[in-house]
């Protein structure tokens, strides 16, 4: 038996989230600024895409639905904060949980930085159209960029801190308004055909859409499309961190992981074919290799100076709204290894008015902020979501693999899965999930390894395996410390932290 902790006791974490408020924490995670932008500069990274980058997104949904269902199993049988490192830690191995989520929460404390980063550029493209040309050169600004992406980011770090009543009160409606100003997106797409884009893109600029003639992309063009779409879909994962404050977790945590996967899917899809629609392939892909191609960019050409500042803050909102979430997630994972005692216990800390963990949120908000810094001052910052991407597919593959090992290693946790209970069925499903989510990673891998950088430092992969290393020193630190105070590590590991 464990030794009794010589912590003190803390006050619980409180379980208000309901079943939307779970849901907007996924969709916010997932749908940010890349619904804009990734659908387009596709014709620059995957060469020969053409006009086929919706069927693309189907085949990157297939793995990111498998992933999606494992995590619902997992969820429903373990509904605890830190969510993936719970279900990792209890059902596959401790070291493996911690090592991967922490490179998970350090590759979502990066990408919370630089989401922030870019908020003044967008708030600096809605300006222009509105002929508010000195606003927008301020919002650029060297001093004012940075300032106002710390500003919006310790905003949101108040709001979290302040409880999970506050966090779903504001992020819900902000879905909603995300939601509303994409729709302008979409209703301006399949309203607008070739034949006016044409017209608009010949009085604008004098000149007509390059004709490009080529046959159909073969499979492996479409496969080589997939790890980027797929990180579309990276995001549903923050509602598991949030299983130690949803309300009737065992089912609101895979009914929200569902709704956040179909809907976002859906919504990608949909926004992607409006585009397109409207905008003829070749003229974005000859536009993908000459700058960084987007929905407002594209659609301002048939769309007024105020409809395309609507597409614009569409944009900002989904962009804004990743914040919030993200915070929760990381600062959840923090909080999951503290109170595990595999990180030291001040994070494990739980604000007595507010019931949230403001240690760890502060330090997640810390390590952003940095993030947020560094991008300005080395002016790039797709590092940090390279690294992100390589982190989350980790996440996803050990999730799946996790479903795989659970009934041998703790058939009492086994015992209480409520989705996909059956054999039959659970195990095709995860063993489909570990297999093309590993797929993708070492995709993701050769391609970074082949990629011509300047120095070996801007390689995502050799980042996180330096990332892995920290973590692996920290684990062998804390658990070593957990065994000299008599702590039976092996039986802790087996059972759910307390509530």
């Amino acid at each position: 038996m464990p030794a009794p902790s010589t912590a003190p006791p803390r006050p619980p974490l409180v379980r208000h989230l309901g079943l939307v408020g779970l849901a907007a924490t996924g969709i916010c995670s997932m749908l940010g600024a890349a619904i804009n932008t990734i659908p387009f500069t596709m014709q620059r990274n995957v060469p020969g895409i053409d006009g086929f980058v919706l069927p693309a997104y189907m085949i990157a949904a297939v793995p990111a639905l498998l992933a999606a269902l494992a995590y619902a199993a997992l969820a429903s049988a373990m509904p605890r904060a830190g969510g993936s490192y719970i279900y990792a830690s209890r059902g596959l191995s401790p070291y493996l949980g911690f090592v991967a989520s922490f490179s998970q929460w350090f590759g979502l404390s990066i990408a919370i930085g630089v989401v922030s980063y870019v908020i003044p550029a967008f708030l600096r493209d809605a300006a222009l159209p509105l002929g508010l040309t000195s606003l927008a050169a301020t919002l650029d600004g060297p001093v004012a960029r940075p300032l106002i992406a710390l500003a919006v980011l310790w905003t949101f770090v108040l709001v979290n801190l302040r409880g999970t009543q506050l966090y779903e009160k504001l992020l819900v409606p902000l879905m909603v308004l995300m939601f509303l100003l994409g729709g302008v997106v979409i209703v301006a797409g399949f309203t607008h055909n070739h034949t006016d884009f044409a017209a608009a893109l010949l009085a604008r600029e004098g000149r007509a859409i390059p004709t490009v003639t080529r046959d159909a992309p073969g499979l492996l063009t479409l496969l080589a499309a997939t790890p980027v779409l797929f990180a579309s879909f990276i995001g549903f994962d923050s509602i598991a961190q949030a299983g130690g404050e949803a309300r009737n977790p065992s089912r609101n945590l895979p009914l929200a992981i569902g709704i956040a996967v179909l809907s976002v899917g859906a919504y990608y899809m949909l926004f992607t074919a409006a585009v397109y629609h409207a905008v003829p392939w070749q003229y974005v892909a000859e536009q993908a290799l000459v700058r960084d191609v987007t929905a407002p960019g594209l659609l301002g050409y048939l769309l007024s100076p105020g409809w395309t500042v609507a597409i614009v803050a569409g944009a900002a909102v989904a962009l804004i709204n990743d914040l919030p979430a993200m915070l929760l997630a990381v600062s959840r994972l923090m909080f999951a290894w503290a109170d595990d005692g595999i990180f030291p216990r001040v994070f494990a800390r739980v604000h007595t008015t507010w019931r949230t963990p403001h240690v760890a949120i502060v330090a997640s908000a810390v390590v952003a902020s940095i993030s947020i810094i560094g991008s300005h001052v080395a002016g790039d910052f797709f590092l940090g979501v390279d690294i992100l991407v390589t982190s989350m597919l980790v996440t996803y593959a050990l999730m799946a693999l996790t479903v795989l090992t659970l009934p041998r290693r703790n058939p009492a946790l086994a015992a209480e899965v409520t989705v996909m209970r059956s054999a039959a069925l659970r195990v095709p499903v995860a063993a489909s999930a570990l297999l093309l989510t590993g797929g993708l990673l070492l995709v993701h891998v050769v391609k970074d390894l082949n990629a011509s950088v300047e120095a070996w430092y801007f390689h995502s992969t050799p980042v996180w395996l330096l990332v892995l290393t920290a973590a692996s020193l920290i684990y062998l630190r804390e658990r070593a410390a957990l065994s000299r105070r008599g702590v039976d590590v092996d039986a802790q590991f087996a059972t759910l932290p307390p509530e």
